[in-house]
């Protein structure tokens, strides 16, 4: 195979070292036209991956530097820690002579109910274990949501066959031994309130190294999971759908905004920074024209000049949110409005509008924070339309959309564009996006008293 074909998959496949026990894809190899024609409407399943090695080898190291390098938040992470057995009294007697390294010290049968749960797209409460008095927390647990990637990290992960038969992927940490030695006993000494001639009596050596140091190797995986990941299925059935890309600051964002305890004024400070966001990116998506200046220092600089012919209109009156950071963007730009009764499923009444006279000369930035049944869009694009604006000039911005708002504006206009920062789960029986984020122009202007 000629080196510069090789692709992630042959290179993980082919892998023999000790930091990668192989790579298995689930279900029947299938063609990129036979994937882009199945059911949209089918669940996706999860990638799971599982990841082992020694005692203290750095599995936890490994697997938060592939969440951080992914930089998405549809990975999660289950520790099989989490699912340690509760001490029973006369074990906890004798607790310094318990192997917490055997299987019989898991539950393995709630930590395979709980990854089948997660792959069928339900959330999971992951159990709290209690290192010090070695009990689990009967009052509390981890809600761990369905997600994309599902990161199963523990010693003994692969001991179980059912187990391993849920991973697409399965990847061994190796550390020196003696650097593994002085990690437990830090860790099991600070964090976990044991002896240090408990941990030398249950210590064992395994492999060799290198551990969370190899940093080749995760990136390997991270560009496989990427692979795997690809865009959001709705980007692959709309092209003119662009989500973008999703950082720990933009999830956080998102948190902090969706959180209804959330106080007005951070609500608004944390929803302006998000728009920017998608301003900007919409912005990206206008035509440009190369033009070059001279610098300073009396160099040319070739680089584009802005689109001129620009205008925005928000549909009243959470649109309007949107209008001060596309002001804050693209200086004395033109701002056109609609309103439009919205009653339920159906908001097709339009009760005002004001636009640009020459609005059908510009290109057209359409501003609405959340795009729910996509009917007050539909109505807002043909009135556009019907002003002489081609149905490629306009871009639709907004925060967050929900899939049955997306399937019905691009199925209807599928030369427009869609800028969103997340595309969430659906709507509910109320045409409510979920999760949501609630009644953003309430909560926004400080009327949802």
């Amino acid at each position: 195979m000629p080196e510069e074909t090789i692709s992630i998959d042959y290179v993980m496949e082919k892998a023999s070292g000790p930091h990668f026990s192989g790579l298995r894809i689930d279900g029947p190899a299938s063609s990129p036209s036979a994937s882009a024609a199945a059911d949209v409407n089918a669940p996706k399943q999860p990638f799971v991956i599982g990841v082992s090695g020694g005692t203290a080898s750095g599995k936890t190291t490994v697997c938060d530097m592939i969440i951080q390098q992914l930089h998405d938040h549809r990975v999660v992470l289950v520790n099989q820690d989490s699912f340690y057995r509760g001490l029973t009294p006369e074990e906890s007697k004798h607790v310094n002579e318990y192997n917490f390294d055997h299987p019989d010290a898991f539950d393995t049968e709630q930590l395979l109910d709980c990854i089948k749960t997660l792959k069928s797209g339900q959330s999971y409460q992951v159990p709290i274990y209690n290192f010090k008095k070695h009990c689990r927390c009967s009052d509390s647990f981890r809600q761990v949501n369905a997600s994309d990637v599902i990161i199963l990290e523990g010693i003994l992960v692969f001991h179980d066959q059912r187990v391993r038969n849920l991973m697409n992927m399965k990847i061994f940490v190796d550390a020196d031994a003696d650097v593994r030695l002085a990690r437990r006993i830090r860790r099991d000494t600070v964090e976990r309130g044991r002896d240090v001639d408990s941990v030398l009596k249950q210590y064992a050596d395994v492999i060799i190294p290198r551990g969370g140091e190899n940093h080749v190797a995760i990136n390997l995986i991270v560009q496989h999971i990427h692979t795997k990941l690809g865009l959001h299925d709705l980007c692959k059935i709309y092209p003119n759908v662009h989500v973008i890309q999703s950082t720990f600051q933009i999830r956080g964002m998102h948190t902090l905004i969706r959180d209804r305890e959330i106080s007005k004024h951070d609500f608004v400070f944390y929803s302006d920074r998000l728009i920017r966001l998608v301003v900007e990116h919409g912005l990206g998506h206008l035509p440009f024209t190369e033009k070059q200046v001279v610098t300073p220092t009396g160099s040319f600089y070739t680089g584009v000049d802005f689109c001129k012919k620009l205008c925005g209109v928000s549909i009243v009156r959470s649109g309007e949110s949107m209008e001060n950071a596309l002001r804050a963007c693209c200086k004395g730009i033109k701002i056109g409005k609609f309103l439009i009764h919205r009653d339920g499923d159906n908001g097709k009444q339009l009760i005002y509008e004001k636009l640009p006279k020459d609005i059908s000369e510009r290109h057209v930035l359409l501003l609405d924070p959340v795009l729910a049944t996509g009917n007050s869009a539909n109505q807002a694009i043909e009135l556009l339309i019907q002003k002489g604006v081609p149905e490629s000039r306009i871009i639709f911005l907004n925060l967050i959309s929900a899939p049955e708002g997306i399937h019905c504006v691009c199925k209807r206009f599928p030369s427009m564009k869609i800028v969103t920062s997340e595309i969430d789960v659906g709507l509910n029986e109320e045409f409510r996006v979920i999760p949501g984020m609630g009644e953003f122009g309430d909560r926004y202007f400080g009327t949802d008293d």
